[in-house]
């Protein structure tokens, strides 16, 4: 905001700098805000600032990463395959979770992108009405509002859910949207669809 305000003082200066004697004597003419000298140290003292700040965000921004894979690792009862999605932040730096939404698109249903974003509580109630189980078809994760992504380098994964067969074969789409805060204060955003790979024949699920 300063660097955008001192641009603009200097199209104003610049502008008076080019009329007569006459015309800046005249209302608002007359009106100089900074001289030429200080103006030149502001911004470049300013454009200093902008591009340093900018060269750290690039440097802690978070990578949002997340991996879908079939496996028995005892997330659903009876210890039946299920499909695991897990995210992770492959940045350096912690990023803080601002908000976490859900969207789910039952088979048949066109509304892939029309469809309400809704917590994470209201999608396990919508799955439960379309007849799945919590704990037998289904497990999502509940992030709050400032949970952390630690910044990781071996791939480590937190889990977002764990779906059984029948129901990755009657979902078409989970969408999990994450958003978060980066150690500058910026926002970063990525949209998971939990059943993305599910259905491919590499990623078949072992009986």
């Amino acid at each position: 905001m300063l660097l955008g305000l001192l641009i603009l003082i200097l199209i104003w200066e610049t502008i008076r700098g080019n009329m007569s004697d006459g015309a800046r004597a005249d209302w608002p003419w007359r009106l100089q805000l900074l001289d030429t000298e200080a103006l030149g140290s502001l911004l470049a003292v300013a454009t200093g600032a902008v591009l340093a700040r900018a060269q750290y965000a690039r440097t802690v921004r978070p990578y949002l990463g997340w991996q879908g894979v079939w496996a028995r690792d005892g997330e659903l009862k009876g210890d039946v395959p299920a499909w695991r999605v897990g995210i992770l932040n492959g940045g350096q730096h912690t990023a803080v979770i601002e908000a976490w939404d859900c969207r789910v698109v039952l088979a048949g249903d066109p509304a892939h992108d029309d469809g309400p974003w809704v917590d994470v509580t209201e999608a396990a109630t919508q799955l439960t009405a379309a007849g799945y189980v919590v704990a037998e078809d289904f497990q999502l994760t509940l992030f709050g509002q400032g949970f952390p992504l630690v910044g990781t380098a071996n791939h480590e994964t937190a889990l977002v859910g764990a779906f059984s067969k029948r129901l990755v074969q009657g979902v078409e789409a989970l969408y999990m949207r994450v958003r978060v805060t980066d150690v500058v204060g910026d926002s970063h955003e990525r949209v998971i669809d939990c059943m993305k790979g599910a259905r491919t024949g590499i990623n078949a699920p072992a009986d």
